[in-house]
C-alpha cells in the first residue's frame, strides 16, 4: 500500500490549467493502456475534478470480437466497464501537471448493469462523474449510450498510486 505522507493526495494537489477535449495523442500521454487495451478515442469535456465525456469507436477490428460471438459480435460488457473507468483515469490524472508519474489503479466494480449489446459500427458516448473523493481513493458513476440510448452503467472506485511503487 502506497505511504500517503510522501505524495500529494487528489484533494492536496494544485490543478494543471482547463482542457475542453483531448485527441488519442494526448489521451496517450495521460493514460499507460496501449493497444489493444486503450479503449477511448476521444475526450469531449472536461470539468475539472467533476466529470468527463468520452467517445469510443467500436469497430470489426477489435481483436475481442474473434470470439465474443463468432457470428453475433458484441463487444465484453467488462470492457465497457474498463472503458469508463479509463475515461475516468483521464479525468482524474488530467488534474496533474505530473501526470506521467502517476497511475489510477482499479480498485472496485459496483452496480453493473448491461442493458443493450454494443456492436461493430457503433460509437459508446461515455460520461463519467466524480462520485467521492477520499484521500488516494475516488469513486466515480458512469454511463455508456449509443445513440442517446444508456447501453451500460457501474460505479468503479480507483486509487491513485505512484508509478514507480506500481511498477
Amino acid at each position: 500500500m502506497e505511504d500517503t505522507t510522501q505524495s500529494q493526495t487528489l484533494l492536496e494537489q494544485p490543478a494543471a490549467p482547463a482542457i475542453t477535449a483531448l485527441d488519442i495523442d494526448q489521451i496517450m500521454s495521460l493514460l499507460p493502456h496501449r493497444y489493444p487495451f486503450l479503449l477511448i478515442d476521444r475526450i469531449l469535456e472536461v470539468v475539472r475534478g467533476q466529470r468527463i465525456v468520452a467517445l469510443k469507436n467500436v469497430t470489426i477490428n477489435e481483436p475481442f470480437f474473434t470470439g465474443h460471438f463468432p457470428g453475433y459480435p458484441i463487444m465484453p460488457g467488462v470492457l465497457i466497464v474498463e472503458a469508463i473507468a479509463q475515461a475516468g483515469g483521464a479525468l482524474l490524472l488530467s488534474e496533474f501537471t505530473d501526470h506521467a508519474s502517476k497511475l489510477m489503479l482499479f480498485a472496485s466494480i459496483d452496480n453493473a448493469r448491461f442493458r443493450k449489446p454494443v456492436r461493430p459500427g457503433d460509437q459508446l458516448r461515455i460520461e463519467v462523474t466524480v462520485l467521492k473523493r477520499r484521500s488516494t481513493l475516488v469513486k466515480m458513476g458512469g454511463k455508456a449510450y449509443v445513440d442517446g440510448a444508456l447501453v451500460s452503467e457501474a460505479e468503479v472506485m480507483c486509487q491513485l498510486v505512484n508509478r514507480q511503487a506500481a511498477e
